[in-house]
C-alpha cells in the first residue's frame, strides 16, 4: 500500500531524473556502466588505472547520505522483518546478482535506457522475483 500523507511523487521524480542524469553522465564520461556489483566486483581484480574511480564512486555512494543528514532531519527506519530474513535476502541477492550478470542499477537504470534485451529480461525477472518474495512473506508466511 502506497501512504498517502509521505507519499512525494514531485522528489521521487527529482530523485530518479538525478539517478538517470548521473548514470548518463557516468557512461558519457567513463564508458562504463553504474552498475554497482560490476564497480564492486572490479575491485576484486582490479585492472590498471582501475582502482581510483571505482573507489571513488563507492566512497560517494557512502559519503553522500552521510552529507544529506548533516543537513537534513532524521528519517525514521522501520524494517519489519528479522535478522535471518535479512540475511537470507542479502544472500539471495548476491547470489542473483550473479546469475543475472548485473545488479538492479545496472540491468534497470544503465541497461534499459541502453534497451539491452539482455537487461529487459533481467528486470523483468527481478521484479518478478520480488512480487513473488512480497506475496509469500506476506500472504503465505504471515
Amino acid at each position: 500500500m502506497i501512504d498517502t500523507a509521505n507519499f512525494t511523487p514531485g522528489l521521487s521524480l527529482l530523485g530518479g531524473i538525478l539517478i538517470g542524469s548521473a548514470s548518463a553522465l557516468f557512461i558519457l564520461a567513463n564508458g562504463r556502466i553504474a552498475g554497482i556489483s560490476g564497480i564492486v566486483g572490479g575491485l576484486l581484480r582490479p585492472r590498471a588505472g582501475d582502482l581510483i574511480w571505482r573507489i571513488a564512486f563507492l566512497l560517494g555512494l557512502i559519503l553522500a547520505p552521510l552529507l544529506v543528514f548533516a543537513f537534513m532531519p532524521p528519517v525514521t527506519v522501520r524494517i519489519d522483518a528479522g535478522t535471518e530474513i535479512l540475511i537470507i535476502a542479502g544472500l539471495l541477492v548476491g547470489v542473483g546478482t550473479r546469475y543475472g550478470a548485473g545488479c538492479t542499477s545496472g540491468h534497470g537504470v544503465c541497461g534499459l535506457s541502453r534497451l539491452s534485451m539482455r537487461s529487459l529480461i533481467a528486470t523483468m525477472a527481478f521484479m518478478a522475483a520480488g512480487m513473488a518474495a512480497v506475496f509469500i512473506m506476506r500472504h503465505l508466511l504471515a
